[in-house]
């Protein structure tokens, strides 16, 4: 019951930021001072919990992170496919269900990935990078517990890739798909293996940022509108150093 009336509040918070936010530009801030507090929290979090967790992954034997990393990325595939209709992408399309379908059944559930010699490259796509398609702006940007950096149109993405994301609906959604459900644990588990990965492959680029910014809270927001904006924009132009970034 908690935790259903804390994502409300959640919810209808984003979207009241959303109706006022949303034509603001990416480099203005919703409330920085707040946003500025959050990631001292996320940071103090990650220093006690993330971090630790990702340096011991990183001590495992290669294919076990590379079988963690096939696992999750497979999974996530499967939000890309929606994206890709909403795009209109067809080509994208093609390359997203067949990853799926290859890497699912060949690649025993995803642990291995024969889609990608078969020259299947499925882009990872979300809600957020469709609106991004359609010329929604990103509106201003702001710092989430947790979640970490987001902008209004990516939070409202967020929300809405819960809805259309077929690993979601079989899990927190509580339906069936082709018979195949799952719980909220699945669901929560898979996201945290991800986050847990995404942590390890960027460990040295995180020490890294950590020792050579003068304002991480700004060298973190600049990195993460950067990649977004590749995101929409399929590219791989003007990337930075962080070229784990897109998993």
């Amino acid at each position: 019951m908690i935790l259903k009336n804390l994502k409300l509040i959640v919810t209808s918070f984003i979207l009241l930021v959303g109706l006022f936010s949303l034509q603001a530009k990416a480099t203005s801030e919703c409330f920085e001072n707040t946003s500025r507090a959050i990631f001292k929290f996320n940071m103090a979090l990650d220093d006690a919990i993330l971090e630790p967790i990702a340096k011991g992954f990183n001590k495992l034997p290669e294919p076990i992170k590379v079988s963690t990393n096939n696992f999750t990325s497979n999974i996530g595939t499967l939000l890309s496919i929606p994206n890709n209709i909403l795009q209109g992408n067809i080509n994208q399309l093609g390359h997203s269900m067949g990853s799926f379908i290859v890497n699912t059944s060949v690649g025993v559930l995803g642990i291995f990935n024969p889609a990608e010699k078969l020259g299947l490259n499925s882009h990872k796509e979300d809600v957020g990078q469709t609106l991004g398609t359609y010329g929604i702006g990103t509106g201003c940007y702001f710092v989430l517990p947790i979640l970490g950096p987001t902008t209004v149109r990516d939070s409202i993405g967020l929300l809405a890739d819960s809805f259309i994301d077929p690993f979601a609906i079989m899990t927190i959604r509580e339906h069936e798909i082709l018979s195949t459900s799952g719980n909220a644990l699945d669901y929560y588990s898979v996201k945290g293996a991800t986050a847990i990965n995404f942590r390890a492959e960027n460990d040295l680029n995180f020490t890294s940022l950590e020792k050579n910014s003068i304002d991480l809270y700004s060298s973190i927001k600049s990195v993460y509108l950067q990649k977004r904006k590749n995101e929409v924009k399929n590219s791989s132009e003007d990337q930075d150093d962080w070229g784990n970034l897109d998993k």
